[in-house]
């Protein structure tokens, strides 16, 4: 049975990431999709970059997207705006890069896409709407909407699966959408979907990590 195991907000949780690689490569191989907001806020977020190009071990396939974070430390690191992001969760990043951010890593944020798809699923950031194809989908929407609680929103008869908006009492699991942020940042917990490639819906099971 083929598995897609999702990770959402890292938020510069190295130590989260670490485990829940672990926990994950104690399954079968399969595939990784990590929804974005890999840095900002945590204490290393150059560590998690650091690891996500790393890449996985063998047998396994690992899928990057873009969150509204990563747009914001390439939108401001060097600009106008660098003193917003900075009281946004930017401040730990510049100093996990002791000052400058690493040019290698700031290519590899740029050429990360805003959303990816499957045969039953769509993953993204913070989420889609059926209003615009695909491949039309604002950023607006890709990487800062916020679904009202408990909307069951999916996507044309496909299962949604985002990160973004926080929920610190556990993941939003519905039959259209699946929302894995736990704001692992402040509560030390990480929860992983794990979703079955051969069947529709929503998370078979939920891993979940504390720190």
């Amino acid at each position: 049975m083929a598995k897609t195991y999702v990770i959402a907000d890292l938020h510069g949780r190295l130590d989260l990431l670490e485990a829940a690689i672990a926990r994950i490569e104690e399954h079968t191989t399969g595939k990784v999709v990590f929804t974005g907001d890999f840095v900002d806020g945590g204490p290393e977020s150059r560590g998690v970059v650091t690891r996500l190009i790393a890449g996985p071990s063998d047998g396994w396939e690992w899928v990057f997207i873009r969150g509204n974070h990563e747009d914001m430390l390439l939108d401001c690191h060097s600009g106008d705006n660098l003193a917003w992001w900075l009281k946004h969760g930017g401040r730990e990043t510049v100093d996990s890069y002791g000052g400058e951010i690493d040019p290698m890593h700031v290519d590899w944020m740029h050429a990360l896409p805003r959303l990816y798809t499957d045969k039953h699923r769509v993953y993204v950031h913070a989420g889609v709407d059926e209003c615009y194809d695909l491949d039309q989908q604002p950023a607006g929407l890709t990487q800062w909407y916020r679904y009202p609680k408990g909307a069951n929103d999916g996507y044309r008869g496909m299962h949604v699966v985002h990160g973004h908006t926080p929920r610190p009492s556990g993941p939003e699991l519905l039959e259209h959408r699946t929302n894995l942020d736990t704001k692992a940042l402040s509560t030390g917990r990480l929860v992983v979907g794990v979703f079955d490639d051969a069947k529709a819906g929503g998370p078979v099971d939920v891993l979940e990590v504390s720190l």
